[in-house]
């Protein structure tokens, strides 16, 4: 099978089926060697922050490498055994994907009103901040803005490191290709959700975990806020939206959730941002969009139909370009 099929297939078995329920998530094992080398590094290093940035920068290159490596090898196998390693392969590729499971977590919020009770509990599934006894207005907020800051840490990051992988691939096909380069990111992004905090021994320990993952989606976050625009039917204003999502984007304490945040909100119209109520606090958002209408279901909506028609995009320009010899067949 060539490799922009195997592509165009993860792509829709994550929109369409979304991950098998009969096997661990690579997601999940990732994360379990993440709080094992965890348990280990802080075991080591106690309170001392030299030691625990140490240990963080160890167990980032080892669940990295790791997760690279284990991607490499599948690919090696679809190549020498295809009818055993070409399965693996693609269901491989498709789990490093969120774009279906992040559509159809978000639909549900917006199917489950005005039930308060019932939208507040699938929420709280896909959020980190409070939901009790939020309302409709801010229900939806909630909802419009982890479908924009998710579609790129969820589903753009990775896939332009899968697209990267299988361009190294066409040029050289000894290298790492796709599957290798998209666990490698998603185990990045795992240790940055798990670890990425600043506070106590994370403070340092996760240092490492997030910073990479800050540079691995620096990219793709621009180029989202940059091709946005072409998705949105708006090419004439293509400078005009990058430069406010960058400029609105600023203002988050994230170099790249800010900006992908930004650029949904400028494209769709929708004004995000705002104070949220977290476990360790009180944080205030900046505001994207001022211009925009508040967030309802329809704004919500188009958010998502913005993800949907921008991967459409992003595989239409970089499919032909893969096409020719050198499948994994």
């Amino acid at each position: 099978m060539s490799l922009p099929a195997l592509l165009l297939l993860a792509c829709l078995l994550d929109r369409l089926v979304g991950d098998p329920l009969w096997c661990p998530h690579p997601v999940q094992v990732m994360g379990g060697a993440i709080s094992g080398l965890h348990r280990l590094a802080e075991a080591w290093a106690g309170d001392r922050p030299r030691r625990l940035r140490l240990g963080g920068l160890v167990l980032t290159l080892l669940v990295v490498a790791g997760s690279g490596l284990a991607g490499w090898g599948i690919e090696i196998l679809a190549r020498q055994d295809p009818v055993l390693g070409t399965p693996l392969l693609l269901l491989g590729l498709a789990s490093a994907l969120a774009g279906g499971s992040l559509g159809r977590a978000v639909r549900a919020v917006l199917r489950a009103l005005p039930d308060l009770v019932l939208a507040r509990a699938r929420l709280a599934g896909i959020v980190g901040r409070e939901v009790s006894g939020l309302p409709a207005a801010e229900i939806l907020r909630a909802a419009a803005e982890t479908a924009a800051e998710n579609a790129v840490d969820g589903l753009f990051a990775p896939l332009f490191w899968m697209l990267a992988g299988a361009a190294l691939n066409r040029l050289n096909p000894h290298l790492p290709g796709p599957l290798a380069l998209a666990w490698a990111y998603k185990a990045t992004s795992t240790l940055d959700s798990m670890l990425g905090y600043r506070h106590g021994r994370l403070r340092w320990l996760g240092t490492a975990g997030a910073r990479l993952d800050d540079l691995l989606t620096w990219m793709p976050a621009r180029l989202v806020a940059l091709t946005l625009p072409l998705a949105a039917g708006r090419p004439l204003q293509t400078r005009q939206l990058l430069l406010a999502a960058l400029r609105d984007g600023a203002a988050d304490p994230s170099p790249n959730a800010g900006v992908s945040e930004a650029a949904f909100a400028h494209a769709a119209g929708v004004r995000l941002g705002g104070t949220n109520t977290y476990p360790d606090g009180v944080r205030s958002k900046p505001i994207l969009a001022a211009w925009g209408r508040p967030a309802d279901p329809e704004g919500v909506k188009r958010i998502l139909s913005l993800g949907d028609r921008l991967e459409l995009l992003w595989l239409l320009v970089a499919l032909p370009w893969l096409a020719g010899p050198g499948g994994w067949g």
